[in-house]
């Protein structure tokens, strides 16, 4: 794993407001590479430090929370999010057009 890419991921994570989710293809986009959305999702499935780094906050491009959530699953990152003040439906999906971060 490329430690400047971890390094800008986690960096991103940081700027995303309380109540809010990205998508993983508006990651690869801050770094620079709208293609690179998986690898995205495979390096946040190695986030060197969840606590601090808030990767339950990125989502796919339907709003749908990841099935491979690598911190509890999905229903520990269904949690997080309505904790952090996010709605989340029954079947795992989250209003992109409320609750999207169009920032950074």
């Amino acid at each position: 794993m490329r430690d400047d890419i971890m390094e800008a991921i986690c960096e991103y994570l940081l700027t995303i407001p309380g109540g809010r989710v990205v998508t993983y293809k508006q990651v690869a986009e801050y770094l620079g590479n709208p293609g690179m959305a998986r690898v995205v999702g495979n390096y946040l499935h190695r986030n060197p430090d969840p606590e601090r780094y808030p990767c339950f906050k990125v989502v796919n491009s339907k709003g749908k929370l990841s099935s491979q959530f690598g911190f509890g699953g999905i229903d520990a990152q269904k949690a997080r999010l309505e904790a952090d003040g996010v709605e989340v439906s029954d079947d795992y999906y989250v209003d992109l057009d409320k609750y999207r971060y169009k920032g950074v």
